[in-house]
């Protein structure tokens, strides 16, 4: 009776072992990255996923693009305005194509409606992320997502008001005076289209900086210490995405140069406030 009764106590202490080991494995798992349980997800459902997100994208894209369409000549008058006011008193923009006078004004429509449409495009990709980050990242991404937004639509603004202007005025100032300066409307359209993305993107230098700190892939006092390097590097990389003109190299290399400064001032408040409440705590101990 005794040998019984001690091995039954024997049974349950394995058994109060296992259920432990469970627990513990349970909790352990909860508290782990969501993304174990995402792996466990077949890749034909993850594609469904992203499939359902992009279908959104495009109907988001179609609807403003349809009700954009009936002003498609007045965007492109839009566009072309800096231009037109550059020329010639008996110069004009040509078209060296029989469709670039549709053609153009569409594919200026459709970018417009993907520029419209990039908050919805964000939060879509958003969406097919977010599962997969900790709340401490959601919290970092919201404010982040915005901030490239505004930084973008602030971008595309200061190069069609600001850059395109002091630009086509370089060019068109230089031209001999035995040439009539008449640009073709295809031509034109792709070369501000570059230019806004290139100062669109450029203008996300703040956000990339921001993020590389935090998430710790380089320090701050890396890039202080790197800084004229990075100086050099923002006019070698405007001296190539931009036309061959030191005005636009200039007022592409001067704010990115100025927006990685920003960054960078970004980071210090963000890490000294982080770094604040532990201080705090260990003063009062």
């Amino acid at each position: 009776m005794n040998l019984f009764k001690r091995k039954k106590s024997r049974q349950e202490k394995i058994a109060d072992a296992d259920l432990e080991k469970t627990t513990e494995t349970a909790s352990n798992e909860k508290s782990g990255d969501i993304l174990s349980s995402l792996a466990d997800m077949p890749i034909t459902e993850h594609l469904i996923e992203l499939r359902s997100h992009l279908i959104k994208i495009c109907v988001a894209v179609l609807v403003i693009f349809l009700a954009l369409a009936g002003f498609s000549r007045e965007l492109y008058n839009f566009l072309s305005d800096p231009l037109v006011a550059q020329l010639p008193a008996n110069s004009t923009m040509i078209a060296t194509d029989i469709t670039s006078n549709f053609m153009a004004p569409i594919r200026l429509t459709v970018f417009v409606a993907a520029f419209f449409a990039m908050p919805y495009i964000l939060y879509q990709i958003w969406s097919f992320v977010a599962p997969g980050l900790y709340k401490k990242e959601k919290k970092i991404a919201i404010p982040v997502l915005m901030s490239s937004i505004f930084l973008f639509y602030a971008g595309v603004a200061f190069s069609y008001f600001i850059v395109l202007k002091g630009v086509l005025k370089f060019f068109i100032m230089f031209a001999p005076q035995n040439v009539l300066p008449m640009t073709d409307i295809d031509s034109y359209l792709s070369f501000a289209l570059k230019l806004f993305m290139v100062f669109g993107l450029t203008f996300e230098i703040p956000v990339v900086t921001l993020l590389l700190i935090l998430v710790g892939i380089v320090s701050i006092q890396t890039l202080e210490d790197k800084r004229r390097y990075i100086i050099v590097g923002c006019f070698a990389v405007a001296a190539v995405v931009t036309p061959p003109d030191g005005v636009s190299m200039l007022l592409l290399a001067i704010p990115m140069w100025l927006l990685f400064e920003l960054g960078l001032l970004l980071a210090k408040i963000l890490i000294k406030e982080k770094s604040s409440p532990t201080l705090v705590s260990t003063d009062k101990e």
